[in-house]
């Protein structure tokens, strides 16, 4: 009797033994486990390259974007290139870009080519001397006949005995556009394009490190750059009062600004539509925040 029980016994512990082995290797399809955790991470990265060409101006915050948005996604690349921002309108349209820049707006033929534009900052341009010029404010119609050529010496407003220099960006910057655009140093020809009332003979440099460098080497100079690139090399002006600042931009009391733009064709892929996400998202606007004025308060 107590064989039989001791048989029954080791079949019950074999039985009970196979039922527990069998409950663990028959887990349904979709519960959770390292399959279904695998997939969920497939269907969230990304990976691949990002090319984004365009304005000097909107160089700095786009690679702070793009360092900040590849510590999300290990498996994209970003590489910025400052050429000017109707390089990158035109970087844009012919797709040798996957996403321009620019500092200006775009004109109706650039618009018709299919065009999509985000504004993802707005921008101060800031009036630069050299750190030792005494001038340290000048009102529009001051800074609209020096870049004339019309006021030429520093003393006749209020600084030293020397003749003033003017530094002026290339054709085709958008800082240039925009600074003409709000200073009205533009005019019409008889045919109706858009002329530069800039001083002719004005030392003309490409990009804002440019700028910046031939400003800190000059003492008579002046010129313009964006509010990001403003460093204690140079001094930036006041404007009737106001200094150029990310709150006085942004309060609307600094008028020489402009909006930022990144570009890109109607046909974008799926990595671009995850990154210019990234850029107007509360984290992104933060990284504009630094330097810039958000969009996205």
């Amino acid at each position: 009797m107590k064989k039989i029980r001791k048989s029954l016994g080791l079949v019950s512990l074999v039985l009970l033994v196979a039922m527990l082995f069998s409950g663990c290797s028959s887990k349904p399809a979709g519960t959770k486990g390292e399959g279904t955790n695998n997939s969920n991470q497939s269907e969230k990265s990304l990976s691949g390259t990002i090319n984004i060409v365009g304005s000097t101006s909107v160089t700095p915050v786009a690679e702070r974007l793009g360092e900040e948005f590849t510590k999300l996604n290990e498996d994209v690349k970003i590489n910025v290139q400052g050429v000017g921002s109707t390089a990158g309108i035109k970087a844009t349209i012919d797709s040798t870009a996957d996403i321009g820049m620019s500092s200006r707006n775009l004109n109706d033929e650039e618009k018709s080519m299919g065009v999509k534009e985000y504004v993802i900052a707005y921008d101060g341009i800031v009036v630069a001397v050299h750190p030792n010029n005494p001038i340290n404010d000048l009102d529009v119609e001051t800074i609209q006949k020096i870049f004339k050529g019309e006021i030429t010496n520093w003393k006749d407003v209020g600084g030293k005995d020397e003749e003033i220099l003017v530094i002026s960006r290339e054709e085709g910057s958008g800082t240039r556009g925009a600074f003409e655009e709000i200073l009205k140093l533009q005019e019409k020809d008889s045919s109706g394009n858009t002329l530069s009332t800039i001083k002719k003979d004005a030392l003309i440099a490409d990009g804002n490190g440019a700028v910046i460098a031939n400003i800190s080497k000059k003492e008579n100079s002046i010129g313009y750059i964006s509010l990001s690139y403003l460093d204690d090399t140079v001094k930036g002006l006041k404007v009737e009062g106001v200094e150029a600042t990310v709150e006085t931009v942004q309060d609307d009391e600094y008028k020489v600004s402009r909006p930022f733009f990144m570009l890109t064709m109607e046909d974008e892929s799926q990595l671009i539509d995850e990154f210019l996400k990234f850029v107007l998202s509360e984290e992104g606007q933060k990284i504009v925040g630094e330097k810039q004025v958000p969009v996205k308060q």
